[in-house]
């Protein structure tokens, strides 16, 4: 079992699993019969059973911090752009462009 959890938790191949947990054929074949026998899905179920469905899972792929972004005490500026006056258009469209598109019907 260790061996798989190794893979699992590097991303490695198989093949590329540490002399220590045994040939790397042994774990490959045993996750795939494991799986094919839904094994890893009642050993979930049970996991989450024993804490009453409060298991979360992170993958650490997916929680990257940006190698500047650490160590830096960020400061958030909230910028409030005036209200537009009523009957106003908007600044970012030419006055011939909204005549254009309005329809005649």
């Amino acid at each position: 079992m260790n061996g798989i959890f190794w893979v699992l938790r590097t991303g490695a191949p198989s093949r590329d699993m540490p002399a220590r947990y045994g040939p790397y054929t042994t774990a490959y074949n045993r996750f795939n019969r494991w799986r094919k026998a839904r094994i890893w899905d009642r050993l979930m179920a049970a996991v989450t059973k024993g804490h009453d469905g409060k298991v979360q899972m992170i993958d650490s792929s997916i929680v990257r911090v940006h190698q500047h972004a650490s160590g830096v005490k960020k400061r958030v500026e909230i910028v409030v752009w005036g209200e537009a006056a009523e009957g106003s258009r908007p600044k970012s469209m030419r006055a011939s462009t909204a005549k254009a598109g309005r329809s005649r019907s």
